[in-house]
């Protein structure tokens, strides 16, 4: 898959596509529907899919910190996209001088200009430009001017509602990951590369991968079953995502102690599947009342995973 990073690198090659436009949060799936409408309308034209996404979000640029907490950063998009079968990703900054883009400009400048689109797929709630004042109507009307054509998605119900963003995160912060994963299409996971912490796990005999998630807010918060891939095989152990409270941080982090793995991690790059919430994150008196707490949770871990015959000695 090609990632095209700003206008200024679209090229003749990008152009004549069929194209959808979103910030496609989590993947889930209802944007999965509209990725096979993608997918099959490009192969009936002959031509490639051409997914425009934004960094950062847009309501991430107007709410700032208030912000909902993102389901994927922007590379765990990218491996999803990739997974999916999209041809090409074009990531467009969102800043000031794209908020005042008016709507028609972007038809006239953008869609018809920049990349000639011949068919153009969006969701059911698809709006654009200043004010959100463009919308589906608008899009079919240049869609008769322009020469190209324009399909909506249709809402997708699982489980009796609608699926959303929205309902995936509060599915995850109650820590119900089996359903979420029915709206997903897929268990809900993180992935980033291990860098070098403070080295507090490892000082108390509990050495843990670090992963910096570098997001606004994570949609989950406590301690965790987790499966891990990216090694030479499926390993499964305890995370914990917070802001480890105990010790004043203030970054968000996720952080992984492996069962029956002994070798350096640093610089591999993981994909942590979360399985079953334990507890939430809490703030502990003491350094000793951590470590205590947390030979309890991996006490909890192994039992669960056992229980489930994924753990063995």
């Amino acid at each position: 898959m090609e990632i095209i990073r700003g206008l200024h690198n679209i090229r003749q090659r990008h152009r004549g596509c069929v194209s959808t436009i979103g910030t496609f949060d989590g993947i889930h799936a209802g944007h999965k529907q509209l990725l096979n409408l993608l997918q099959a309308k490009a192969q009936d034209l002959g031509t490639s899919s051409l997914l425009v996404t934004f960094e950062p979000q847009p309501r991430e640029y107007f709410r700032g910190a208030l912000v909902p907490a993102r389901l994927t950063r922007f590379r765990e998009k990218i491996q999803i996209l990739s997974e999916e079968g999209v041809s090409r990703v074009l990531c467009i900054p969102f800043n000031e001088r794209t908020r005042r883009i008016s709507a028609s400009a972007v038809i006239e400048q953008f869609l018809v200009g920049m990349l000639d689109v011949k068919h153009l797929i969006v969701g059911d709630d698809f709006r654009f430009g200043t004010n959100a004042e463009g919308n589906f109507n608008m899009l079919r009307q240049a869609g008769d001017q322009y020469g190209f054509g324009v399909d909506k998605a249709v809402t997708v119900v699982v489980d009796g509602s609608r699926v959303s963003s929205t309902r995936i995160r509060e599915l995850l912060a109650q820590g119900n990951f089996d359903s979420a994963a029915r709206l997903l299409g897929r268990p809900y996971f993180m992935m980033g590369t291990v860098v070098r912490g403070q080295q507090l796990g490892k000082s108390l005999g509990i050495p843990t991968a670090n992963i910096r998630l570098q997001r606004y807010r994570s949609a989950i918060q406590g301690v965790f079953a987790v499966s891990v891939s990216g090694l030479d095989k499926e390993y499964f152990g305890s995370a914990y995502v917070g802001t480890r409270p105990t010790i004043q941080g203030t970054e968000p982090l996720l952080e992984v102690h492996l069962f029956n793995y002994d070798d350096d991690l640093y610089g591999a790059r993981l994909r942590v599947t979360f399985l079953k919430k334990f507890r939430d994150d809490q703030e502990f008196a003491s350094i000793a009342a951590l470590h205590e707490q947390m030979c309890r949770d991996l006490a909890d871990t192994r039992e669960w995973l056992q229980d489930r015959e994924e753990l063995t000695y």
